[in-house]
């Protein structure tokens, strides 16, 4: 037996409950519990540990290599050296292999050591010692201060004034305060505490806001909210999910208030997720200015030890000026908080496809998690938005789910009207102004003299998806995976936005050596460029991945526009996300097409809902707003649809499609990515794992296929699709899988293939 020598954590900092949760997690999309606890925990609460080298004897040493020989002697004057630093002075990655060398022959020693990476904040606060509370040798001491040290003085008097200076009070005196109040230097606090007048006290403080106080009631609903927050809580008697289907601008966000006062008057949490950080900035303001700081917010922006801080907060630790969070507002990964008594969860926008994890795992859903998570707690669920997901609104028509349907904006302001432009027919007319039509240049210019806003939406980011050479047809590539580079006129380079692999824009041709090179389509780069030429007086801003990076940028241009400093707000996807305008009278979707035609079984589900939800950008107060949809193909249903606003017809349509073929929301889908950097092994192993799958599954299995981007990150790739239908042996096939993986990663070849399972992939 080993004796304990300290205990890491007064609490634990995984509950019985959450671990519960990761199980459920690392079992059904099938991957490990290490894998979601790394995902689950911020990185400032994981212990790591750091390795570090010793040499044992510089006696008698054994024959040693050149290489060993310097390794040697670096750690002779570094002893203790970390494996890192080891690396770096021998300007080489691959030390472990000598390090093993020299630990047989008994020349080297390694010790492991744990460490924290997360450091609490503190502050500093000034105490008088006690000998001085006396008056008489206080008064003694300040006379001699006085005539030789007037500024140590005036630092006492300045402490006393203040009446907190025996470290006993609930509002001590700081440091920086004190000498901001007293127009002294740090060096003469010090003075005085070498001194042994004064003391400094350092506590640990909070990092998050404890300032923020409620300012107002929740709105009253009015006679259509206050209906469907009636029947959502007669929903909630007999189901523990409720799907809210209500129209753009129809005043879901003001029933969500409703429904957490009534949560919290039980005594219980809250967990609001969204799809995209983007939208915290508009929420947070409304939710705080009703809660107050019982609001708390949980996001990937955030500092790893602010993360730290609302994790140990939702345990019940918290530091010196941190407030109780009851409510958490936060994107996917919030589902992996510590919650104690979780009483309702929010999801807004349930059908994006950003609630899904692609890479790393665990590849889940939080949509899904989160209803798990909530018959956990024993919690209720209401999802909201206004083109549900095809699998939610399946399961509301079930009766699996509660609905409840909200059919008309709020104060019953009209839906925007729809212009469709057919952009065939506007090129042969030669009414496009480069890549605007006229409608929609007409109507840009009436907004902007109504002195009005206009959102463009461009679902593609950069300047240019590619160059080409307009002599021989040559296309730029990432050279390490199988996609042409995109064109960014800013920094005039190439980027891959899978890899990050960028180079200069090339001045000629790589095959033929012409100076013929051209970009072909266009993105928001592109068209921030095209429009400021067009209307150069207007404030124009650029709302995509590349200028929002920092933590702040989100903020920073949502602000901007509602604040009326930007007429023009240029986007991708980000901009279709729930964000709430009151002077949008114009949104312009100018390339429909490269949505309608992506090789996906969901394109048309996708299109309608990013469709339909930048649409809903438009008009939401005053006077009805106007969308106009450049499109080639104006007959395409899901134009037709989104155009008549008509939902159901377009859902009833495509479920007949998805039935015959047999996918989501009918059946359940396991995706298969098999990767090695030779193409040989890759598609020996996956004509191997098919076979094996297909003795069990039999026709549930398609492929192996090349997926759309055959080779990525310098690995090539091949897909199987494995169908299952939605039953109660779905568990059983899906071990099954499982069992095929393991068997096929028996074989010595397949050593260094990666096999990643993704269950529901297109969630």
């Amino acid at each position: 037996l080993s004796a304990i020598l300290a205990l890491l954590d007064t609490f634990p900092i995984v509950d019985e409950l959450q671990m519960m949760f990761w199980e459920w997690l690392a079992d059904y999309y099938m991957c490990t519990p290490g894998e979601v606890y790394r995902a689950a925990v911020p990185s400032g609460l994981k212990l790591e540990s750091e390795t570090r080298v010793f040499i044992r004897t510089s006696e008698d040493l054994p024959p040693l290599t050149p290489a060993e020989e310097n390794l040697v002697d670096i750690i002779e004057n570094a002893p203790g050296i970390t494996l890192h630093k080891l690396a770096t002075a021998l300007g080489r990655k691959d030390v472990m292999h000598v390090i093993k060398s020299l630990i047989e022959k008994e020349v080297l020693s390694i010790e492991e050591n744990l460490k924290e990476s997360y450091k609490s904040r503190t502050r500093d606060y000034v105490l008088l010692k006690e000998v001085y509370h006396d008056n008489a040798i206080l008064q003694e001491t300040l006379d001699k201060l006085e005539k030789k040290a007037p500024v140590q003085a005036k630092i006492i008097y300045s402490l006393l004034r203040q009446g907190d200076y025996t470290g006993t009070s609930s509002n001590p005196v700081s440091k920086k305060m004190l000498l901001e109040l007293a127009g002294a230097s740090p060096a003469s606090l010090k003075t005085l505490s070498d001194k042994g007048i004064i003391g400094i006290k350092s506590v640990e403080i909070s990092r998050l806001a404890d300032d923020i106080l409620p300012k107002r009631k929740p709105y009253a609903l009015n006679k259509n909210q206050t209906r469907a927050h009636i029947k959502i809580l007669d929903e909630f008697k007999q189901k523990d999910v409720v799907l809210l289907h209500g129209v753009t601008s129809s005043g879901k966000t003001e029933i969500y208030m409703h429904l957490i006062e009534h949560t919290l008057r039980k005594n219980r949490q809250v967990l609001y997720l969204l799809p995209e950080i983007a939208l915290t900035a508009q929420i947070i303001q409304r939710l705080q200015s009703v809660f107050g700081n019982m609001v708390g917010v949980y996001h990937s922006r955030f500092s790893d030890a602010e993360r730290v801080e609302v994790y140990q907060n939702l345990k019940g630790i918290r530091l010196k000026g941190s407030p109780a969070y009851k409510i958490i507002l936060g994107v996917r990964s919030s589902v992996f908080l510590p919650f104690r008594d979780l009483g309702l969860i929010i999801i807004d926008e349930e059908h994006e496809n950003t609630y899904k994890q692609f890479d790393p795992a665990p590849r889940y859903s939080a949509r899904d998690a989160a209803v798990v998570l909530a018959g956990m707690h024993k919690a209720k669920v209401l999802m909201g938005t206004a083109t549900p997901s095809f699998e939610s609104y399946l399961n509301a028509l079930n009766g699996r789910y509660g609905l409840v349907e909200l059919n008309d904006r709020y104060l019953d302001i009209q839906l925007p009207q729809m212009d469709v432009i057919d952009l065939r027919e506007a090129r042969k007319r030669k009414q496009m102004h480069t890549h605007f039509s006229r409608p929609l240049v007409d109507a840009i210019t009436e907004t902007l003299n109504n002195r009005e806003q206009v959102i463009l939406f461009q679902n593609r980011r950069g300047f240019a998806p590619y160059l080409e050479c307009q002599d021989c047809g040559w296309i730029p590539f990432c050279k390490h995976c199988d996609v042409s580079l995109t064109y960014h006129k800013k920094d005039n380079r190439l980027h891959c936005h899978y890899c990050g692999y960028t180079i200069a824009n090339p001045p000629s041709c790589d095959s033929c050596g012409n100076q013929h090179m051209q970009t072909r389509g266009f993105g928001t780069e592109k068209v921030e460029d095209e429009i400021a030429l067009l209307f150069p007086d207007a404030r124009i801003a650029r709302m995509d991945l590349d200028t929002t990076r920092s933590r702040r940028s989100y903020e920073k241009i949502i602000e901007g526009f509602q604040d009326r400093q930007v007429d023009i707000l240029i986007g991708t996807q980000i901009i279709s996300k729930g964000l709430d305008f009151d002077h949008v009278r114009v949104v312009g979707i100018l390339n429909a097409d490269n949505m309608l035609n992506f090789p996906d079984f969901r394109s048309f589900e996708r299109s309608y809902q990013l469709i339909a939800q930048v649409s809903g950008r438009a008009g939401r107060k005053g006077e009805q707003g106007k969308v106009i949809i450049q499109t080639s193909d104006p007959q395409n249903i899901v134009i037709k649809y989104v155009a008549e606003n008509d939902y159901k017809s377009f859902l009833k349509h495509q479920l007949r499609e998805r039935l015959n073929f047999k996918y989501p929301p009918y059946y359940r889908l396991v995706k298969l990515l098999l990767r090695h950097k030779k193409l040989p092994v890759v598609s020996k192993a996956a004509s191997q794992l098919a076979k094996e799958l297909r003795r069990t599954l039999g026709e549930r299995v398609l492929g192996p296929e090349f997926p759309l981007i055959s080779r990525l990150y310098t690995l090539h790739q091949k897909s199987i699709l494995i169908k299952i239908e939605r039953d109660k042996h779905f568990s059983e096939r899906r071990k099954a899988v499982q069992d095929a993986i393991d068997k096929l990663m028996t074989h010595a070849e397949f050593k260094s293939l990666q096999i990643i399972p993704d269950v529901d992939p297109y969630n």
